[in-house]
């Protein structure tokens, strides 16, 4: 029975063996996808963290550019990066999926439906990949409390903010902010992934490493510094409602409202910080695509 089994293993069908070897690369470079996400994102949010904290100060307070960057040297430099540890695991793992989950719906959908429209195929994946991104939210809703000085003195670490929450409000709390989320994330990937190629395409040919290193950042850049801006009110809506800890979870419309009310109904002024999220997001998501690409070339 050995010898039977070796003859067999020796007359196994080359196409086969050649199937499996395909087969195994492709799930090989699938969880590179998700491992030069989560890279890229740990490199940027070490970088950009304190201009993303003097962003959210004008997010919640209505503060200029210059008053925001006042208070957080006035809070001292042991602040300064208070509250870093969810960004740090919440982004690294939602830029993993971004990237992760949208190679595996786009691969799934092309073996499933190959005859649609690739806009569509492209736009259905990157939407999946956005609501999955969405189970992180508690990690976000953390890290706006951290942020926030109004909850300096009775929260005192990531730990100890889920622990409250948990505690006396409930799981369900974790979630506030939950839907202007999920309105963000999936219309902003399907313009992503579906912008990124023929942008790229505009730009001059590279005919080196380092050329392609600065497409990669300049078309991340672009992308994510126009895709900040055209979302940015869902930000504000979003911070406002997880600053908020227990009572009434209100609609998106409700603190829209509201936001609107506080800052005398001037639709300008829900844009500020836009000018610091604009320069961040240039940043940001330059070193994030850069990154992703550089990664993924090397391991591919």
């Amino acid at each position: 029975m050995a010898s039977a089994d070796l003859l067999k293993q020796g007359s196994e069908d080359p196409e086969h063996v050649q199937g499996k070897s395909q087969g195994q690369e492709e799930s090989l470079q699938n969880h590179n996808h998700y491992l030069c996400g989560s890279v890229a994102a740990f490199a940027n949010i070490a970088i950009t963290f304190p201009i993303h904290k003097a962003l959210f100060r004008q997010q919640l307070f209505g503060l200029r550019a210059r008053e925001a960057m006042l208070q957080l040297h006035a809070d001292g430099l042991h602040t300064l990066y208070r509250g870093i540890l969810p960004p740090l695991l919440q982004k690294s793992a939602t830029i993993a999926i971004m990237f992760g989950v949208y190679e595996d719906f786009l691969g799934l959908l092309h073996r499933h439906a190959p005859h649609a429209p690739e806009v569509l195929t492209q736009s259905v994946a990157a939407i999946l990949a956005g609501t999955a991104e969405a189970v992180l939210t508690p990690f976000e809703r953390v890290q706006t409390l951290l942020q926030d000085p109004r909850h300096h003195g009775s929260l005192q670490n990531t730990a100890h903010s889920f622990r409250v929450l948990i505690q006396q409000h409930g799981i369900s709390e974790l979630y506030r902010g939950l839907v202007p989320i999920l309105l963000r994330n999936g219309p902003s990937n399907a313009l992503f992934f579906g912008l990124r190629g023929p942008l790229k395409e505009l730009l001059p040919e590279a005919n080196s490493k380092a050329g392609h290193l600065v497409n990669d950042f300049v078309c991340g850049a672009i992308l994510g510094a126009g895709l900040g801006v055209a979302f940015y009110p869902l930000n504000v809506v979003k911070s406002h409602a997880q600053a908020q800890i227990g009572g009434e979870f209100k609609s998106c419309r409700a603190i829209l409202v509201n936001v609107l009310k506080e800052r005398d109904g001037r639709v300008s002024r829900l844009f500020r910080g836009v000018h610091l999220n604009f320069q961040r997001s240039i940043f940001s998501w330059g070193i994030i695509n850069a990154t992703y690409e550089l990664l993924l070339k090397m391991l591919n």
